[in-house]
């Protein structure tokens, strides 16, 4: 049994399908990249699995259990967390409360080593220099740190990653792979939604490509990035 599985998942905004029939499977411990257009059902299919949004129709399956019509805080106590494409922390805060804050609402365990478990997660996101200023003073590249460790305070069992790359120049990129890299070497499960292709293709190990709420193509990364169909669907068949 798979940890992650959609089984036919549907959503729509009024006369936009954002997702139809959606199958996806994620095993324990796997890098899984999405890939695909501006409105293919990305960050919806994120939305999803995370809770932050209810199918329409279909199944999200946990690790045996059945997360379809259960808040997001309940998705994230499971063992599902996420961090957003557009940071959005706690300006006035500082980057260990904001922490805090994941590290005490999104556990899914009783263990009370708040402190430890927060200054683990800034250590791991490589932010623990920056525990005392305030987010509002962060970096872009820190703000996007600040995501992953409020993610990881909660100590996911799945992270979902939305688009963290974009906007960082090309050594925070690979600072970011690195972190990453070492995150699925601890055993958590990523499924990540990026634009910056060699940074995604140098973590996951298999690929889906979505076009209009569709899976389009699935499969070894790099076929799936070489295909003609997706080439089609960024470019257009005429090109």
């Amino acid at each position: 049994m798979a940890l992650v599985e959609l089984e036919r998942v549907s959503k729509s905004f009024g006369s936009l399908q954002a997702l139809s029939e959606v199958v996806l499977a994620l095993e324990e411990g796997e890098a899984l990249g999405i890939v695909g257009p501006n409105g293919a059902g990305k960050t919806t299919l994120l939305n999803v699995v995370s809770g932050t949004m209810r199918p329409d129709a279909g199944r999200v399956v946990f690790a045996g259990r059945d997360m379809t019509r259960l808040p997001g805080h309940e998705h994230c106590r499971a063992g599902i967390a996420r961090t957003f494409q557009i940071p959005r922390p706690f300006a006035e805060l500082t980057a260990y409360e904001n922490v805090l804050v994941g590290a005490t609402y999104g556990r899914r365990d009783s263990d009370r080593d708040l402190q430890g478990a927060c200054v683990d997660a800034l250590r791991r996101a490589g932010l623990l220099d920056k525990a005392n200023a305030p987010a509002r003073r962060l970096t872009l590249l820190e703000r996007k740190r600040l995501e992953l460790a409020r993610a990881l305070a909660t100590r996911p069992r799945v992270l979902l990653l939305d688009e963290v790359a974009g906007g960082l120049t090309e050594p925070e990129v690979n600072e970011l792979v690195t972190t990453i890299k070492e995150l699925r070497g601890e055993g958590v499960a990523i499924v990540w939604i990026e634009h910056i292709v060699h940074a995604l293709l140098s973590v996951v190990d298999r690929l889906v490509a979505l076009a209009a709420g569709r899976k389009l193509l699935e499969g070894e990364p790099q076929q799936v990035i070489e295909s003609p169909q997706l080439r089609d669907v960024y470019l257009g068949s005429e090109l």
